[in-house]
């Protein structure tokens, strides 16, 4: 195994192959890849998935993929490199860039599979676009195309927000609509300590405060506060991982009291240190 470089903060690759040539491999960069045309395998993390034209795979970085063809395929590969996302990204709103990448990457379920739920959504149709969009934008190389290269791309990360935020809300509407809803509205607003709050919440909901804890842990399995924990905690992973924040910045932005108190809550949770965390996912 081999991990594939590249040093650019993005590019984009189409490539019709019909053998996969390279071994199964890691890669220090996201990569959403596009099937233009084609059929076969997806193959990732010992995990396998049928693929044809019109599917679109997130490989987030460090996990294993590889393609078995079965008949030719054109691929588009768009990666993203961390580079995208540091304080000297080309992007001049970088805090919001990676608060939408760390929701992605931290609710992304990573094994084979589509990113988009349904085969006939309007989503992916807009989604192919805007990568073949993406794709011209690069060839043409004048003076606009960073720019609308970044929107473009603000509005991909957008959409994979959205379906990732579908399926999490939707597999809690199946257990009580409103629950669906109150998970829906902590998304969205947990970099906001105010508004994630029992007592905000209890009040948005219409619900007292006594029976919002009761009703929280019935639909959820956890007390409230132990989901606010757990949910803030895979955010910060995807920053320990990726980002160039200090662990003061990310305490201070998921609402931490400061740095003492993420550190010690992510050792009670994890079991070590965020340190050896971020040696271990640095080291491949």
């Amino acid at each position: 195994m081999f991990i594939e470089q590249t040093y650019k903060p993005f590019e984009i690759q189409i490539e019709e192959l019909e053998q996969w040539e390279k071994r199964p491999h890691q890669h220090n960069f996201f990569e959403l890849v596009y099937i233009d045309m084609g059929s076969g395998l997806q193959c990732i993390n010992q995990s396998e998935f049928g693929y044809s034209t019109g599917n679109i795979f997130l490989l987030p970085p460090l996990d294993c993929h590889s393609f078995k063809i079965q008949e030719k395929t054109r691929f588009y590969f768009i990666r993203f490199t961390d580079l995208y996302f540091t304080k000297e990204a080309p992007t001049g709103n970088y805090k919001e860039w990676f608060k939408k990448l760390s929701y992605v990457l931290s609710n992304y379920n990573r094994v084979a599979g589509d990113i988009i739920q349904h085969r006939s959504s309007l989503e992916r149709e807009l989604l192919i676009n805007l990568i073949k969009q993406i794709h011209q934008e690069c060839l043409s190389k004048d003076g606009y195309s960073e720019s609308i290269i970044e929107s473009l791309m603000v509005s991909i990360l957008n959409i994979l927000a959205r379906n990732i935020e579908k399926r999490y809300v939707d597999a809690n509407h199946h257990k009580d609509y409103k629950f669906g809803e109150i998970v829906r509205y902590i998304q969205h607003n947990i970099y906001q300590k105010d508004k994630v709050s029992l007592e905000h919440l209890s009040g948005e909901f219409s619900v007292s405060p006594t029976y919002f804890s009761e009703y929280f842990k019935k639909h959820s399995g956890y007390t409230f506060q132990e989901y606010l924990i757990k949910t803030k905690l895979k955010l910060a992973e995807s920053y320990f991982t990726h980002s160039a924040y200090s662990i003061k910045e990310i305490a201070y932005m998921l609402g931490f009291t400061d740095s003492s108190h993420l550190s010690k809550t992510f050792k009670k949770h994890y079991n070590t240190t965020i340190q050896h965390f971020k040696r271990s996912n640095h080291a491949t």
